[in-house]
C-alpha cells in the first residue's frame, strides 16, 4: 500500500515539475486573462455561453493543477508554509464561488485575480515580487522622510501662496496634493509661473523641492530596490546551484571564485606528483 502511494506521489511530482505541465498552466492563466477581458465587451448570447463554458473549464483545470501540486508534497503541512501556495489556494477556492446570486461581484473580482497566478508560476516574477516586498521596510524610512519634506514645503507654500490661488494652496492637505503634482512634473511650470508673478523668487521653492524629491529621494528608492533585487538574485543563483543549506548564508561570488582557484591549484599539485 505504501509502495503504491509512493509511486503515485512520485508520478504526481514528476508531472508537477515537468516543463510541459508548467507551460500548460501558464497558457491557461493567459487564456483566463483573455476571457476576463472578452467578458467586458458586448457579445452575442452564443459567445457568452462559450466564454462561460471556457471559464468553468479553466476553473476545473486550476483545481486539478492545485490538487496535483498538493498531493506531490510528501509532508502536506509544508505545502501551506509557502506564501505562494496559500495565495494560489485562495484564488482557486475563490474561483469556485458561483457567479450568480448575491456573490456575483466577489466571484468576478476573484476571477480577475486569477491572472496574478502567473506571478506564482514564473520564478523570475516571484523573484521580483519577493524583492519588492523585502524592500518595503527599507523604503518606509525614505517615504517617512519624504512625507516630512512634503509637509514642510506644503506648510510654507500654504502660508506664502494661499492668497494667490486658494484652490492650490488653501491649506496644508491641498498644498501637499499640489506638491505631488509638482513632483510628478504634471504642468508644474504653470503653478510656478503663477506664484512668480507675485513672488519673483518663488522659483527657488519649486526647484529645491524638485531636487529633493524627484532627484534625491526617488533615486534612493530605486537604489534600495536594486540592492534588494541584487541580493535576491544572488540567493536564487546560490539555491539553484545547491550552495545554500538550511540556515546557511549563500556563498558570495568572490568566495566561489577563490574556491575555484584553490581547487585548480590543488589539481595542478596532484598532476605534478
Amino acid at each position: 500500500m505504501k509502495a503504491a502511494i509512493y509511486e503515485v506521489q512520485t508520478l504526481l511530482k514528476k508531472i508537477d515539475s515537468s516543463n510541459i505541465f508548467q507551460w500548460c498552466v501558464i497558457v491557461v492563466i493567459i487564456m483566463s486573462a483573455l476571457l476576463i477581458g472578452a467578458k467586458t465587451h458586448d457579445l452575442p448570447p452564443g459567445a457568452v455561453e462559450v466564454l462561460s463554458f471556457l471559464d468553468s473549464a479553466v476553473t476545473v483545470f486550476f483545481v486539478i493543477e492545485l490538487t496535483i501540486r498538493f498531493l506531490a508534497y510528501k509532508d502536506k503541512k509544508t505545502f501551506f508554509k509557502s506564501g505562494w501556495n496559500i495565495f494560489d489556494t485562495i484564488i482557486v477556492i475563490g474561483s469556485l464561488i458561483p457567479t450568480g446570486g448575491s456573490g456575483v461581484l466577489l466571484a468576478r473580482l476573484l476571477r480577475v485575480f486569477r491572472v496574478l497566478r502567473l506571478v506564482s508560476m514564473v520564478p523570475e516574477l516571484r523573484l521580483l515580487i519577493n524583492a519588492l516586498i523585502k524592500a518595503i521596510p527599507r523604503m518606509g524610512y525614505i517615504a517617512l522622510l519624504m512625507f516630512v519634506i512634503f509637509y514642510l514645503y506644503a506648510a510654507v507654500g500654504s502660508i506664502m501662496f494661499h492668497q494667490i490661488n486658494e484652490t492650490l494652496w488653501g491649506d496644508v492637505s491641498i498644498s501637499m496634493l499640489t506638491l505631488f503634482r509638482v513632483a510628478t512634473f504634471e504642468d508644474w511650470t504653470d503653478v510656478m509661473y503663477e506664484t512668480m508673478a507675485v513672488h519673483p523668487m518663488s522659483w527657488i521653492f519649486y526647484l529645491s523641492f524638485i531636487f529633493l524629491t524627484a532627484f534625491i529621494f526617488l533615486n534612493m528608492m530605486v537604489g534600495t530596490i536594486l540592492e534588494v533585487m541584487g541580493e535576491e538574485h544572488e540567493n536564487f543563483r546560490a539555491q539553484a546551484h545547491g550552495e545554500v543549506g538550511s540556515g546557511a548564508e549563500p556563498a558570495s561570488r568572490a568566495q566561489i571564485e577563490n574556491l575555484e582557484k584553490e581547487l585548480a591549484e590543488i589539481k595542478l599539485l596532484l598532476m605534478k606528483k
